[in-house]
């Protein structure tokens, strides 16, 4: 899992309490107190509480719920501490370093599923397959392998990769040297 409790109720918390003022922020930590009494609760005895098809994991709800509360509570610190009339994200610094630190990760994780992704595509288009040649054919490709130092399956791979098709089907290749790679090395 890329966010844990702690970093989902930040989130949260940060959106909602942007513009508050100390007294809703104060309501804001007593609904949270109220509702991780309730969950903890509700964890204790589990035969009260029908868990219908949809609803949440109750052990993750108590830890969100308690995850909550710390934040309000840095909140309404943070708040008192300054004495601002409002809570303004950008005066936050620990919040706001946070929330940098937060972005980054979810960069860092769209960047490896897109890697992840690209890479699942290039695995999609690879052709895996085994060519049956003739007695003549083979022993040519394992002596120009051999002469450049390649196997017979990478000869074949350079063959193909250079072949190109004409307007009337056939197939040709440009003449090469195997194990030289054009633009490279």
């Amino acid at each position: 899992m890329i966010w844990s409790s702690e970093d989902v109720a930040r989130d949260q918390v940060r959106r909602q309490a942007a513009g508050m003022t100390e007294q809703q922020i104060a309501r804001s930590v007593d609904e949270a107190v109220v509702r991780v009494r309730e969950t903890q609760e509700a964890l204790r005895s589990p035969s009260q509480v029908r868990r219908a098809e949809f609803a949440p994991d109750p052990q993750e709800l108590a830890e969100r719920w308690v995850a909550r509360l710390a934040e309000w509570q840095r909140v309404a610190a943070h708040l008192a501490a300054t004495g601002a009339d409002t809570y303004d994200t950008d005066h936050d610094g620990e919040g706001s370093t946070w929330a940098r630190e937060r972005d980054d990760r979810r960069a860092q994780a769209l960047g490896a599923y897109a890697a992840h992704a690209e890479r699942r595509r290039e695995e999609r288009d690879e052709l895996h397959s085994e060519v049956w040649l003739s007695a003549a054919a083979g022993r040519r490709i394992r002596a120009v392998a051999e002469r450049a130092g390649l196997t017979p399956h990478e000869v074949l791979a350079q063959l193909t990769e250079r072949a190109s098709s004409g307007e009337d089907g056939t197939l040709s290749v440009a003449p090469f040297v195997p194990g030289h790679v054009p633009g490279g090395e």
